[in-house]
């Protein structure tokens, strides 16, 4: 098998980050699901 998973900053940063997720209605839910159940880290 090969190796697939290349991980990056950014690109992560990018796909899953606070910026991202305050963009569209679905990932703010996200974000005040994630803040209810009391995450220490909301996003990446």
């Amino acid at each position: 098998m090969s190796v697939t998973y290349q991980p990056k900053k950014r690109k992560r940063a990018r796909t899953h980050g606070f910026l991202k997720r305050g963009r569209s209605a679905g990932g703010r839910a996200v974000l005040r699901r994630r803040r209810r159940k009391g995450r220490s880290r909301v996003t990446v």
